[in-house]
């Protein structure tokens, strides 16, 4: 057995070595949940089959699989991201047109870690680097909506499908919505101290960082993102685990199914006034969706409620004109409910 301080070393002696040691306890803890849940479950005095039961497998399966994906996923990705600074970011989208520059812009808001609350600094970075409006937007709505958050829980929870599905419509949202805003030519809607910012020239250099300082930015990235959402993530799965095993089958079609016309934009208004991220919506999504809701209102409900937070729109507030967000807002409200109505007519 490793002793402590020569475990807290590896990482930096010998980070291959570390990387393939972690990844194999990983793995080994990642085979274990189902046969740990069912075993924990049989310990306690409830009946397996009855809604407490259910719920309780539920919520000891899925709580330690969720956490076990999300902080694999942010490792990997703090070390991606420290390649992936706000600078770089900067310069990479500076002096592009728009069409191919939103593309890109909403590629690299899968890949960068940002959040609605760093929302403010990073537009006005932008626009003193002459990155395009529209461009800025595309990158603003993918940031936080296409995020590895969002898509190692939807991956754990519903497979490479759905998770791929919602890649791409996340990322068709954010390049049309962004396109479409800066075809508006609304800079003269930001509020005036921003238009007035003198302009700096974007640059990046080679960082110099070495893998064993990469897996430091990806110890730092679990400490920051799981230390910020696993209170989400448990009330989350809680919440899931309530409507698992109590919540009748077929309940919520009623209301939520394919059939309901009015069902999509009640789960987009729904979803704007949640203070809450992807850890936390994504559990009671998967318990939606075992219930009979409709799989295209669920993608509405769980995008609205990333993307069209009413708390960023606030913070926004501070360098945009009402008119400007009012019309971010409903550009992007527009495509999630195109997405709603399409996948509940197709799937």
């Amino acid at each position: 057995m490793l002793s402590s301080s020569a475990a807290l070393s590896l990482p930096r002696r010998h980070p291959q070595a570390f990387l393939v040691l972690a990844t194999l306890v990983w793995w080994g803890l990642y085979q274990s949940l189902i046969p740990v849940s069912e075993a924990l479950v049989g310990l306690l005095p409830v009946e397996r089959d009855s809604p407490l039961g259910g719920a309780l497998q539920f919520f000891l399966y899925d709580t330690p699989k969720v956490l076990l994906l999300l902080t694999g996923v942010v490792f990997v990705m703090g070390m991606v991201n420290s390649w992936f600074t706000p600078e770089r970011t900067r310069a990479l989208l500076a002096g592009r047109s728009e069409g191919a520059a939103n593309v890109m812009a909403a590629l690299l808001g899968i890949v960068t870690p940002f959040c609605s609350c760093s929302a403010v600094p990073l537009f006005i970075g932008f626009v003193q680097a002459g990155v395009p409006l529209g461009v800025t937007f595309s990158f603003l709505v993918s940031a936080p909506m296409v995020n590895e958050v969002a898509l190692t829980l939807l991956f754990g929870l519903f497979g490479w499908k759905i998770a791929l599905l919602y890649l791409g419509l996340g990322l068709s949202v954010a390049i049309v919505a962004g396109w479409t805003i800066g075809r508006l030519k609304m800079e003269a809607h930001l509020e005036d101290w921003v238009r007035d910012m003198p302009r700096v020239r974007a640059e990046a250099g080679h960082d110099g960082l070495g893998l064993s300082e990469r897996i430091d930015a990806g110890f730092a990235s679990v400490r920051e993102i799981v230390g910020k959402v696993w209170p989400y993530i448990l009330a989350g799965i809680a919440i899931g685990a309530g409507i698992h095993g109590w919540v009748p089958e077929d309940f919520m079609a009623s209301f939520m199914g394919r059939q309901a016309w009015w069902s999509v934009p009640l789960a987009v208004l729904l979803g704007v006034p949640m203070y809450t991220n992807a850890a936390g919506v994504i559990p009671i999504v998967q318990a939606l969706l075992a219930k009979g809701a409709a799989l295209g209102t669920v993608l509405a409900f769980m995008m609205s409620v990333i993307a069209l937070s009413l708390p960023e729109a606030i913070i926004l507030r501070k360098v945009l004109k009402v008119r400007l967000i009012a019309t971010f807002m409903a550009v992007v409200a527009s495509g999630i409910l195109l997405v709603g109505y399409v996948f509940n007519a197709v799937l």
